[in-house]
């Protein structure tokens, strides 16, 4: 090993090319933290970042009718889902999954849960097994046999090892520059080595730890937390209630995370990827911002999706069902009652006011 700025780095190594799948808000946020990172190191990194785009045709003027990875290319500006907001250069908008991976040998994955599976297909046994990857997806999922991560998935359909980034990181604010920080889970020391170097800016600093399941579900349970603080909110209840609900909600997502990964350390959950990212989702981020609507305009979350998050996906109500199929399985809806209420009222037609009922001790039978 040698010393590279006071930080050991492998010896002998060729340059990495990085490839970030996912253009949307977090994508591109993403994206341009990595390009900023690769011309700063270039010892370590390849200076050209691809990003992945999953094409279409703009309808806002003046790019009407235009393909979004053009406008990327020639303007230097995700006008759609990151507008205002300048990009490296270095960054290469490409519409095929498969030419934008090809070199590639550190792949970033940020996708919508929902798409993942369909959208790593044209890849599947395209990529080196030993290609340090890591997901930014907030999620869960699900098979027969119960719980199912997403790195996991990952590590399934592509071969490799999979780490995980989640932190206290609302995209807008990064995109500023706002000081921020995030937790990288990596089973390979020498992976989570490799992630803090190329995320780690003088606004964005990273910690890492080895606990990649405790990490990824913190990031994904949290948007059924924020769902309940939006309802709370909404329905005009004060700071007293809300913190309340959060303070459940953290129980809750504790307990569900112990039910089944028993192994995940407590320390994770006072990482940023736990405690951190939960508070500033349930205050600045658009699940709650959703769940305020859904009270005040009596619309589904379906067509609040639509209407105010352009383009992007609303995953605490998709989270808190896949959790409610999980834990049916169980038996153990009656343990976890902010989850179960975020879901019956979300799903069930339950009316919004009854996430007070959440406010009850958790029995834990951990």
């Amino acid at each position: 090993r040698r010393v590279h700025g006071g930080k050991y780095w492998i010896s002998g190594m060729s340059l990495r090319r990085v490839t970030v799948l996912g253009s949307g808000n977090w994508g591109s946020v993403i994206a341009k933290i990595v390009a900023e990172s690769v011309l700063e190191k270039p010892h370590i990194f390849h200076k050209e970042v691809k990003m992945w785009v999953h094409e279409e045709l703009l309808t806002q003027p003046p790019f009407d009718g235009r393909k979004l990875t053009d406008v990327i290319n020639e303007q230097h500006e995700n006008v759609k889902y990151l507008p205002n907001i300048a990009l490296p250069h270095n960054i290469v908008a490409d519409p095929s999954i498969v030419n934008a991976t090809k070199h590639a040998n550190v792949l970033v994955i940020v996708l919508p849960h929902q798409f993942l599976r369909r959208s790593l297909a044209d890849i599947k046994g395209k990529i080196p097994s030993d290609t340090p990857t890591i997901s930014l997806i907030k999620g869960v999922d699900f098979d027969d046999k119960g719980l199912v991560l997403f790195s996991d998935v990952i590590n399934q359909l592509l071969g490799v090892e999979c780490s995980v980034l989640m932190g206290a990181n609302i995209a807008s604010q990064i995109a500023d520059m706002e000081p921020a920080e995030a937790t990288v889970g990596a089973k390979n020391p020498e992976h989570g080595m490799l992630f803090r170097e190329l995320f780690s800016r003088p606004y964005f600093h990273i910690n890492s730890v080895k606990d990649v399941p405790g990490v990824e579900l913190c990031g994904a349970l949290k948007n059924i937390v924020a769902i309940a603080a939006g309802l709370s909110d909404g329905l005009g209840l004060k700071d007293n209630t809300k913190a309340a609900l959060i303070r459940v909600g953290l129980l809750e997502m504790k307990q569900f995370v112990r039910m089944f990964y028993p192994p995940v350390h407590d320390q994770t959950f006072l990482e940023s990827c736990g405690v951190a990212d939960l508070v500033t989702t349930c205050y600045a981020g658009r699940n709650r911002k959703v769940a305020e609507a859904f009270v005040t305009t009596k619309k589904p979350f379906d067509v609040l999706e639509r209407e105010m998050l352009a383009g992007q996906k609303l995953q605490g109500t998709l989270t808190a069902k896949e959790v409610q199929i999980i834990l049916s399985r169980h038996s153990a809806t009656e343990l976890f009652p902010l989850f179960t209420r975020v879901y019956q009222i979300a799903y069930e037609k339950m009316p919004a006011v009854r996430i007070i009922e959440a406010l009850v001790p958790v029995r834990s039978k951990l």
